[in-house]
């Protein structure tokens, strides 16, 4: 059993010293439990979902999945101040989850879309590594609204995130810290599981 995690930041595992972030944790996690599953963590740092449709299918076809998860989105949601809009429109992020999903499904039916986590404000409005760009709550629960809908219309499984990690959860009000790590890994552990 190959399982894909494609995603961003947050999936590689920015910021989790410990175990290098809930995507390797669960495959930490299989590797002790059970020897035929195989979980490659495919997350970029700083990926959107346009940036995700340029790379999914050459990884897919290497790799062979029996389940994909999605955990993307958070990036599209970057509000740019220059151009005084969000980094990819609520209207491309949809037809980009499709391609994504129609991609997806050349390799696999079981695909599950992981939510979007919200951030502290207080940190990212701007971000200090860029003050171009700021990450505001409303945006993402706009996108994460997008996915929920989303995956409800295609019968898929949806992961919902938003209040699993706290503020203290963040060490620089985007990205989580290893105890926001590990309850990522928990709540996307049991529902994988229920699936397998």
């Amino acid at each position: 059993m190959n399982i894909l995690i494609f995603g961003d930041s947050i999936t590689w595992g920015a910021y989790d010293p410990e175990q290098g972030g809930w995507a390797t944790r669960l495959r930490n996690y299989f590797e002790e439990k059970d020897n035929d599953t195989d979980v490659y963590n495919l997350g970029i740092s700083g990926d959107t979902t346009a940036n995700l449709l340029n790379r999914i299918e050459v990884e897919a076809k290497s790799r062979k999945p029996n389940f994909i998860i999605f955990a993307i989105g958070i990036n599209d949601a970057q509000f740019i101040h220059s151009t005084n809009g969000l980094r990819v429109s609520p209207d491309e992020f949809q037809q980009n989850l499709e391609k994504l999903l129609s991609i997806a499904k050349k390799f696999t039916d079981k695909v599950v879309f992981v939510g979007l986590t919200k951030v502290d404000e207080s940190k990212t409005t701007p971000i200090p590594w860029n003050t171009d760009k700021s990450y505001y709550n409303k945006n993402i629960r706009r996108l994460d609204n997008i996915i929920k809908k989303f995956c409800e219309d295609n019968k898929l499984k949806f992961i919902p995130i938003e209040s699993v990690v706290e503020d203290d959860d963040l060490i620089d009000g985007l990205h989580p810290n290893t105890k926001g790590h590990i309850k990522i890994f928990n709540r996307i552990k049991s529902e994988v599981e229920s699936i397998l």
